[in-house]
This record gives structure tokens, sequence and C-alpha cells, in this order.
């Protein structure tokens, strides 16, 4: 029998008769530090866990003791695993960090936790039961070799997730500078079908006429002219039912406050959406560069769409099939079946997040644009399935003529998906 850190390893590492010519070092990672240790293929631990800190001299000293193990031994691997965990891990997985001899696997942090209730310590979780539970993989093969060099996917993550945070922020900030905005002058929004800031010329109001004061003074034709020097050319009928808004408005307490705010809140929001502007623009710019660009020519598949189901999605190969993608996601059926007792109808939601949505928004892309879908969708109604269910078929449907049209780099072809 043998052990790490003094308790039994894998199963397939029980069984190995021999140790095989290879170091295996499971790598747990946190905020500023990580540990450690050196175990055979066959299990047999060359050296005790240790900790080292994240940083050039840390890394540089769990190099010098990896080797010095590897130097008196018949070694022709020596493999690295550390668990995905955010951004923690990026020092041990960057490029020219380890020795170019060496072998990085990257591990599936959701198999390192299954790996544990294996273990039998699903509600215990330390640096030393992580350990074996990597080690364990290791030994079975699994994770997904690092490569090193410029890996586009990682820059077109990193932009995917910048605006997606930018356009959270601009729908609350709108959401702020519209109320400020009745508060200031009450009665403006009224005067467009639109939001005031959907449209040029509720910008200029909002931007130099939040006190309707000025703007009663200084009437239609002056006001029109005054956008038209602006380049907002605003309708007759517009600009005096601003003007008649103006006049009519009641002043309010606080309304000087209020436009204080409500200037602040416009810079913000011009700065929020130039950042969310440029990171469209870079993501236009890196899908090219990436195997995804093939989705492009799906009807309804836009570059914020393609650009948000490559970043969820990462390395393509490292999913054997659209299945796996779909229960990652957590869309799939929340089913309990227990003493004749069960409950259906619900997603179990146990999954990737950002997968979840970018899922959704492809089969909303199929929904609007493509007339298979729409035909799918029609029958789906006619038996009475109501919309939540509909977007989860629509989004299974996107992830399988994805997945398909990546794995093939065909596009999209209407005659090959219209059932």
């Amino acid at each position: 029998m043998v052990h790490v850190h003094g308790r039994d390893v894998g199963v397939r590492a029980r069984s190995s008769s021999r140790a095989e010519p290879r170091l295996l070092v499971p790598v747990d990672v946190g905020k500023y530090e990580a540990m450690t240790l050196v175990a055979d293929g066959g299990g047999e631990r060359l050296l005790a866990p240790f900790g080292f800190m994240l940083d050039r001299p840390g890394l540089a000293g769990f190099v010098n003791r990896v080797s010095g193990v590897a130097a008196g031994r018949d070694v022709c691997q020596i493999e690295v695993g550390v668990e995905a965990a955010g951004h923690y891990h990026r020092p041990i997985i960057a490029s020219g960090v380890l020795p170019s001899g060496w072998k990085l696997i990257e591990l599936n942090p959701a198999h390192v936790t299954e790996q544990r209730r294996v273990l039998g310590k699903r509600g215990v979780k330390t640096d030393q039961i992580d350990l074996t539970a990597m080690f364990d993989l290791l030994v079975a093969g699994r994770g997904r070799e690092v490569t090193s060099g410029p890996d586009p996917m990682l820059e077109l993550s990193s932009w995917v997730t910048l605006r997606h945070r930018r356009v959270a922020t601009i729908i609350a900030t709108k959401n702020q500078l519209l109320g400020q905005m009745d508060r200031a002058f009450p009665g403006a929004g009224r005067c467009v079908t639109s939001s005031l800031l959907d449209v040029k010329v509720g910008r200029l109001v909002i931007a130099h006429f939040a006190d309707p004061d000025r703007l009663a003074r200084l009437g239609v034709d002056r006001f029109r002219q005054f956008a038209a020097n602006r380049d907002v050319m605003v309708n007759r009928d517009v600009a005096e039912r601003f003007v008649a808004a103006a006049r009519a408005a009641l002043p309010l307490d606080g309304a000087e406050v209020a436009r204080q705010v409500l200037a602040s809140e416009l810079a913000l929001l011009e700065r929020l959406e130039t950042d969310a502007n440029h990171a469209e623009q870079r993501i236009g710019e890196l899908l090219p560069q990436t195997p995804f660009a093939v989705l492009l020519s799906t009807p309804g598949w836009s570059t914020i769409r393609v650009g948000r189901y490559a970043a969820a999605i990462g390395d393509p190969d490292r999913w054997p099939g659209p299945r796996q993608v779909y229960r990652a996601s957590g869309l799939t059926p929340f089913i309990y079946q227990s003493s004749g007792t069960r409950y259906h109808g619900k997603i179990c939601r146990e999954g990737s997040v950002e997968l979840r949505g970018a899922l959704l928004e492809l089969g909303m892309g199929l929904w609007l644009c493509d007339q298979a879908s729409q035909s799918r969708i029609a029958a789906l109604k006619a038996r009475g399935k109501p919309s939540g269910i509909i977007a989860c078929a629509m989004a299974n449907r996107a992830n399988r003529i994805a997945f398909a049209m990546v794995r093939d780099q065909t596009p999209y072809d209407p005659q090959r998906w219209k059932d």
C-alpha cells in the first residue's frame, strides 16, 4: 500500500506494482502562496508537502527543490499539475517560469472537488487533501496540457469580461441618471418616444438644459439653432414639446444638487460607453485569430454573442462533445427521484454562469434571425411550452450548432440544421 500525506492515493496508483519513471508534482495555488509535494507515478512520496511564495524567488526555490529530487533518479518526465483558480494560478503557467522540459497540466476545479468526494472528504477542504486529489487526477491522466506562447483566447476573454462589466455598469448609471433628470427637469422624459439617453436630442437636453428655465428662455428657434451647431438635428415638433415642458416644469427642492450629480453621472456614462466600444472593437479584431470566427456566418450571431461564447468555452479541444458543454452550463434539468417522489421542470444551475449566459445569448440569436429555429419555436409554442423551456431548447440547439461548426470549421448551412 502506498501513501501520499499518509493517506491512500487513487485506485490506479495503488494498483501500480512499481514506480513509473516520472515525477508528479501537484500544486495547490492560493492568493499569494502555494503548496506542493513530489511523488513518483507509483504513489511513493519523495518530497514532503512544502509551501512557497508565488513570486520570482519562491518559484525559483520550487524549481530547485523539484530538480534536486529528479537529479538522483531515472526520470523521463516531470509533470506539474495546477488547479485552475481564476487568475491566481497564472504565475505558475506563465511562459518561461518553469523549465522547458517540464510538462504543465491544468486541472479542472470541478474534477478536483469530485475526487475529494471519492476520497471521502466531501466536506473537508485542506491543502494536503487537495494535493492528494490532484495527484490522483495526474496519475489518471486527467487535465489538459498548457502550451506556451501568445494566446489570443486569453486576451479575448479579458476584453469580453471588461465589456460585460461595463455594460452592467452602464445600465445602472443610466437608471441613476434618468432619476436625477426627473428631479432636475420634471417632464423632460415625456417629450420623446424612447428614452432620453437613446436619442441625440435627449442627450443634448441632459447635457445643456438640465435647468428648464434656461430652455424656456431660449425658445424653439434658438433651441433648434443651438442643437444644429452641435450636429444635432431637432424636429420642430420635438423642440416645441421640450420648450413647452420646460415652461410648465415645477421647481423641486434639491434640483440644483440633482443637476450637479447629473453632470457627474453623464461624464461617467460617456467614459463607460467609450470603454465598452473599445472592448467591442478589440473583440472583433481578435475573433479572426481564434477558431470561433466561423460562427459569425450564423444568422443572429454577432461579434458580441460569438465573443462571449468563445470566452466561456476557452480551448475547444478540451471539450469531448456538445453534451459536456451543455452539462457544464447548468442548463440541464433538475431531476430528483426518491421513494416515488419526483421533481421536474427546473434547470439545475450547477455550472458556469458565463457559459450559461453565452448559450442563452446564442439561442436568442437563433430565435430572432434563424428561420428553421423560428419554425421549431412555433411548434414548441403550439405544444404549450413556456418561454423558459423554449429558451433552454434554443440554447441547446445553439450549443450543438456552434460546437459542430467550430469542430469542423464549416460555415453555417441552413440545410444541415433545418430540423
